[in-house]
């Protein structure tokens, strides 16, 4: 059933009943209103006629019956519209409309009082009548039958009323429920063809005017930005699903055959033990590699897949510690420095935080030892403007500036590296998941390398960039780094 439908009903149901309910009360105001004004004409003609009536008692009481005759019939001119009946000691006189002698009447003292005689009904005031020594009592009627006779005029209009408002009311109200919801209408026939799932038509921001509708409108726009936006992050989980599938087969395949070969090699009879160790120490190497390449893979697909509902205050400072304490316990002999100022808040992703520093750390040992070969690394994190500082700093050889850029691609590896070329690549994807910027130069000195990643104090309002595995299948590695991220080749 329409709305304009059930509005028509609802209200051609109700209409009625208020003006029946007010018709009520009409009533019985009215019906007060006309005993209230009959009461009070019957005071007025007893107070008129009081006279009179002692005068016909004296009159009556002293025998004299010709002034008696008199004073009666100017009792009975004086009482006009009403009934008048006096009686005294002996004495009766009676004149004009009144209930027969069997209705019993009030006594005297009392307002007016009504009196049924038989199918009528009368209005009786009763006044006490004293004439020197004569004691008696006077009686004003009036019929009950006009305002009777008005009450039920009064029933019947609103009867009558009632009855047409029904179907008046209703079709009023069908009729301006239909134009108020009209927007309504207008906004399901714009909804009716949309469909999320083969098209990108959305809702416009119209105004109606209406409230309810616009308030609808927005909603439904809401609902379908969810959509679009849950359709989006699930067609990026499945190209991330694919191109790790992809990078994995992609860079598995040459250790795997690798592994392969020397497993073979193993296989011959007689082979010397010196070779056998060799080829040992390349199985070990091999599935070290492989171990390591699938957990950087692991941390990179987490990176892609992260939801902005995983965003929360991070104090940097602990990050760093226990990021500089877990590379202490990996490496004893190594000196890692951490000057971090306490209460160095960021809004962000903890565990992705915490592997760029874990990352970088690792790079640091791994490439930054000096010609001793020892490893010493500064760490720092300090607020630098709006922005969060985080600086590792090794002693190492150095990265050359043509080859700054290169280190963040995805499986880029030096010719003497073992790792899976994947660290300084999650190094970079977190760092542009908080949307911040990482960047690589010389040591203070010029001598090593200083990996500074720069993060916003207030905090992305949404993970930044979430692409890093399917830019790795679609659109090359040197392409999808540069169209994302930047990297200073100067020291800040």
């Amino acid at each position: 059933m329409k709305l304009s439908t059930r509005v028509g009903l609802a209200v051609g149901c109700t209409v009625p009943l208020l003006v029946l309910a007010s018709g009520w009360l009409l009533l019985h105001l009215v019906a007060r209103d006309l005993r209230g004004a009959g009461a009070e004409h019957l005071r007025q003609r007893a107070t008129a006629i009081a006279p009179d009536a002692r005068a016909l008692l004296r009159a009556s009481a002293n025998g004299r019956p010709r002034v008696a005759d008199v004073r009666e019939r100017q009792l009975f001119s004086a009482a006009l519209d009403v009934g008048v009946r006096v009686e005294g000691a002996g004495a009766s006189f009676s004149g004009g409309p009144q209930p027969g002698a069997s209705a019993r009447l009030p006594g005297p003292g009392g307002g007016p009082v009504t009196v049924r005689d038989g199918a009528r009904t009368w209005q009786v005031l009763a006044r006490p009548v004293r004439a020197g020594s004569a004691r008696g009592t006077l009686w004003v009627f009036a019929p009950d039958t006009a305002s009777r006779a008005q009450v039920r005029l009064v029933r019947r209009r609103v009867v009558l009323t009632a009855l047409l408002a029904a179907p008046l009311s209703g079709l009023l109200a069908w009729g301006v429920a239909g134009g108020a919801s009209a927007p309504l209408r207008r906004l399901t026939r714009r909804t009716a063809g949309l469909d999320p799932r083969v098209s990108g038509d959305r809702l416009g921001q119209e105004r109606t005017g209406v409230t309810e509708v616009d308030e609808l409108a927005a909603t439904l726009r809401t609902v379908l930005a969810r959509y679009d936006e849950q359709a989006a992050r699930t067609a990026e989980a499945l190209d991330t699903a694919r191109s790790f599938s992809s990078a994995a087969a992609h860079e598995l395949r040459t250790p795997l055959m690798s592994m392969g070969t020397n497993l073979d090699i193993l296989g011959f009879p007689g082979l010397p033990d010196g070779d056998r160790d060799e080829v040992l120490t390349d199985l070990r190497l091999e599935h070290a590699r492989l171990l390591g390449l699938l957990v950087m893979l692991r941390e990179l697909g987490r990176g892609d897949l992260v939801e902005a509902e995983t965003f929360a205050p991070v104090d940097l400072a602990d990050v760093a510690d226990a990021a500089v304490a877990e590379a202490r316990r990996r490496d004893r002999a190594a000196g890692i420095a951490l000057d971090a100022e306490p209460g160095l808040s960021v809004h962000g992703w903890e565990p992705g935080l915490r592997l760029l520093l874990d990352n970088l750390l690792a790079n640091a040992l791994a490439h930054g030892r000096d010609t001793t070969g020892a490893a010493r690394v500064q760490v720092s994190a300090h607020r630098f403007g709006n922005d969060a500082v985080l600086a590792v700093t090794d002693r190492g050889p150095g990265i050359p500036p043509e080859a700054r850029q290169r280190v963040f691609e995805r499986f880029r590896r030096g010719p003497d590296s073992t790792g899976s070329g994947l660290g300084l690549t999650l190094v970079a994807q977190q760092a542009a998941l908080h949307r911040g910027s990482v960047g690589v130069a010389d040591g203070p000195d010029g001598t090593g390398t200083r990996f500074e990643v720069r993060l916003p104090l207030g905090g992305p309002g949404r993970p930044g960039r979430r692409d890093w595995l399917i830019g790795t299948a679609e659109h090359g590695v040197t392409a999808g780094t540069n169209r994302s991220q930047g990297f200073p080749k100067e020291a800040s």
